[in-house]
């Protein structure tokens, strides 16, 4: 309605790229995100990469006066890195931690070992109800041969639904993060489609920054430049993201990404540009009610991609569980087979040559270390099994549902 004031809200949006004893000039930026963001006075601030609980609580104490109000995440072996600022009271959290976050043999990568979530803070500001999320989706490596796609099409399915079943009670919806998905990417798609989330970079009426508001780009000093050869201008995989439930508009006045290096300094704030969104939120007449983001029958088709990409994992995790159990059982009858010539050398059987101890003892600890690697690899992979083959059950449904909705119009 004409009459009703309008709540401009400011919210900051990075990826620190805060890994303890890796990452550069880590402490350093840590202090200049800190600085910078007592400067500016966002109202909310999202932080992903956050891995170090020092560094939190380092920016915390430096926030306490611009952001009295915050919440740090924990989960997995190092943590989820997630965390909230914020200038108004937080009167609720949650977190959900993803079933699939890739492997934990892939040491180079290292996912598995963070516990990739998404938070969920509860805040009332000016009376309206506000659901906001924050989450980090595992990384893509390798775009021609991307091993993680299933895991990350299974995580923005768990994140879609997750919003979607917690939201219902909220005004406004907000989600901030490192989606690691192109625009275009079926994930991305999915997420938006099946939860009604707008973009704030398409929908802001200035913008101001990177071109193509991409947030990993090869001017920036700590980026790889090999990973970006295919892609000039850079990518954009952080992303802020919104809409309104109840009697409430949301418009994104101004977006803004940084460029480079930080204000006054020689540096960037991290390997990712920070996006940072200026928010309208006004009543309105009549209540919106929850809307889907795409049409129903162009979100069928992008459910049905996505689900076509989890049954391709799905398959491929069964040939190689398969793999690994049949290890597991040529090694466990390499060892019975030792077990047996042991026995028979202690029974006297062929007494007249030397029982070889060192070698025996050599192939024994190799089956038996071959036959625990392949049982946990079995066992990983019937649990990547089980969470592929629900998430496809899952999308199935919704799939049948969007399908039979038409008809029955």
């Amino acid at each position: 309605m004409e009459g009703e004031p309008t709540l401009r809200l400011r919210i900051f949006n990075l990826n620190c790229w805060a890994i303890r004893y890796l990452s550069k000039r880590r402490q350093q930026r840590v202090r200049l995100i800190g600085d910078t963001l007592r400067q500016e006075g966002f109202d909310l601030v999202l932080l992903q990469e956050v891995w170090s609980e020092q560094d939190y609580s380092e920016l915390k104490a430096k926030l306490a006066g611009s952001y009295p109000f915050s919440h740090y995440f924990r989960s997995g072996v190092i943590g989820s890195g997630l965390c909230v600022f914020s200038r108004f009271p937080i009167l609720d959290t949650l977190l959900y931690q993803y079933s699939l976050n890739g492997y934990p043999y892939m040491l180079q990568h290292g996912d598995w070992f963070c516990g990739k979530s998404v938070g969920l803070v509860v805040m009332k500001i000016s009376g309206i109800i506000f659901n906001v999320y924050v989450t980090h989706l595992h990384a893509e490596y390798c775009r021609d041969k991307d091993a993680y796609l299933p895991h990350r099409l299974v995580q923005a399915w768990e994140l879609a639904q997750f919003i979607r079943h917690t939201s219902k009670a909220a005004d406004v919806v907000l989600l901030g993060g490192d989606l690691n998905m192109h625009p275009e990417d079926v994930g991305i798609r999915l997420l938006r489609g099946w939860t009604g989330l707008q973009d704030a970079f398409a929908e802001a009426t200035r913008f101001e920054g990177c071109k193509n508001g991409c947030t990993l780009v090869p001017d920036n000093c700590f980026t790889d430049k090999s990973e970006l050869l295919p892609f000039p201008l850079g990518i954009r995989i952080d992303y802020i993201l919104y809409k309104a439930i109840s009697s409430f508009t949301v418009k994104c006045e101004e977006l803004k990404t940084t460029t480079g290096r930080a204000p006054g300094t020689d540096i960037p704030f991290s390997d990712h540009e920070a996006v940072m969104a200026t928010l309208h939120i006004q009543r309105q007449g009549q209540p919106a009610g929850a809307t889907l983001g795409t049409p129903e029958p162009a979100l069928a088709d992008v459910v049905a991609e996505a689900r076509a990409e989890v049954g391709a994992g799905l398959r491929a995790a069964r040939r190689q569980r398969y793999s690994s159990g049949r290890m597991a059982v040529l090694a466990l009858l390499l060892l019975l087979l030792q077990a047996a010539a042991a026995l028979a050398s202690l029974a006297g059987l062929g007494a007249e040559q030397p029982f070889p101890k060192l070698s025996f003892c050599l192939l024994a600890f190799l089956a038996l270390g071959v036959l625990v690697l392949a049982t946990g690899l079995h066992l990983f992979r019937t649990m990547e099994v089980k969470m592929l083959h629900g998430t496809e059950d899952q999308m199935w449904m919704v799939l049948r549902a969007l399908q039979e909705r038409p008809s029955e119009g």
